[in-house]
């Protein structure tokens, strides 16, 4: 390892799937995943534009609070037609006085598409960026997307999010009909995470 990440790392989520992935890919390397959940710990309040600034916050607050290395996560679905929304709001879209509905939020995005008249294949990004932080201020940060398009009616029930309405480029199948290994090998996440292992461990 060039740079030391361990043996316990906490990762700045209360999202139990992002939580899931981000383990699995930690996996192999020998690290203890601990969550930000499992330490109490305050969900910050998000208050950047971009998703390098959101993943800054969530990070930097579990490092400091618990004086451990911290890996954040801020992502998010870009479509073209919507002038890249709901992007960074992506979560936000899903919010109701009940938690996070995503159907209602897929379905809102899809229906601004048709109210937006946007052309077919409708192009969208899942886009992912990763901070890595230090209880003493530092920082990396790792960024990686995956190109695909928007289908209708959602498909499959694996994933989270939006995955039922993507379908990565190249392939028939959305995120959400896809085996956990098959998308673990190119999505969003995946493709940042391999920037940050070959900064990291090798």
């Amino acid at each position: 390892m060039s740079v030391q990440i361990g043996p316990k790392l906490v990762i700045a989520t209360h999202n139990r799937g992002k939580l899931e992935e981000i383990s699995d890919l930690l996996q192999p390397y020998g690290i203890e995943v601990v969550s930000a959940a499992a330490f109490g710990l305050p969900e910050p309040e998000e208050t950047e534009s971009s998703f390098v600034g959101n993943a800054r916050i969530k990070a930097h607050a579990a490092a400091r609070a618990t004086g451990l290395p911290s890996l954040a996560d801020d992502s998010g679905i870009c479509v073209d037609a919507l002038g890249g929304a709901p992007g960074v709001y992506t979560a936000d879209w899903a919010e109701t006085a009940d938690g996070r509905d995503f159907k209602m939020a897929m379905t809102r995005t899809w229906e601004a598409c048709e109210t937006a008249g946007a052309a077919h294949p409708r192009a969208a990004q899942f886009c992912c960026t990763l901070v890595l932080a230090w209880p003493d201020g530092r920082d990396m940060v790792f960024e990686g997307s995956v190109a695909g398009r928007l289908v209708w009616p959602m498909r499959g029930s694996k994933g989270h999010g939006y995955d039922p309405m993507f379908q990565p480029d190249g392939y028939n199948l959305t995120f959400a009909e896809m085996a956990v290994e098959e998308k673990g090998q190119i999505s969003h996440r995946a493709n940042a995470f391999r920037k940050l292992v070959a900064s990291c461990f090798t």
